[in-house]
């Protein structure tokens, strides 16, 4: 096995159209993730999926029981891949992803997912603070518009803005198609 990881975070029915929480690109992005994910699959690859819960049974999206939180089909998990369920953004914490990583000797993780300024950012920094090498493909993530003080950020922008934090200290950001 190689000493890569791919983290497949929260690429969930609540981010599509018939989701409560629907993302901009989601299709396209998810498509992409599928990419990699065969490509992990042939390389023998760690592969890692996490799907995000609320633990309330009251919550307005990703509550539990419902259709929201299954893991969308075009990037479902085959096998004995492992699936993190977590209750937070960072899919590190109070999860037992990093002894998974740890016990599979991984050194670098391939970050893909939703939502591009939520979870692939706290899961991207908190990787590369306990020390992997961290590769984030940017369009395999996806994100929504987000409101500011009033105004509006297209969700490009959000995308954008995330990658380019990412890029200048956590992680290296690439295409799929470079990363392939």
């Amino acid at each position: 096995m190689s000493k890569r990881a791919v983290i497949v975070v929260d690429i969930q029915n609540e981010y599509f159209a018939s989701g409560k929480l629907p993302l901009v690109n989601i299709e396209q992005a998810a498509s992409k993730a599928a990419q990699v994910i065969d490509a992990a699959r042939q390389n023998k690859d760690l592969l890692v999926h996490v799907h995000h819960e609320f633990p309330d049974p009251n919550a307005p999206v990703f509550t539990p029981g419902s259709d929201g939180i299954n893991i969308h089909e075009s990037v479902a998990p085959k096998g004995d891949e492992p699936v993190i369920l977590k209750n937070y953004p960072n899919s590190f914490l109070k999860t037992n992803l990093k002894e998974l990583l740890d016990s599979s000797n991984i050194e670098e993780v391939v970050v893909i997912g939703a939502m591009s300024h939520m979870c692939i950012e706290a899961t991207s920094r908190a990787a590369a603070d306990f020390g992997y090498k961290v590769t984030v493909l940017e369009d395999a993530c996806a994100t929504m518009d987000l409101e500011f003080n009033g105004m509006t950020v297209p969700a490009a922008q959000v995308h954008a803005t995330a990658m380019a934090a990412l890029g200048f200290a956590y992680a290296s950001v690439q295409s799929t198609r470079d990363y392939l």
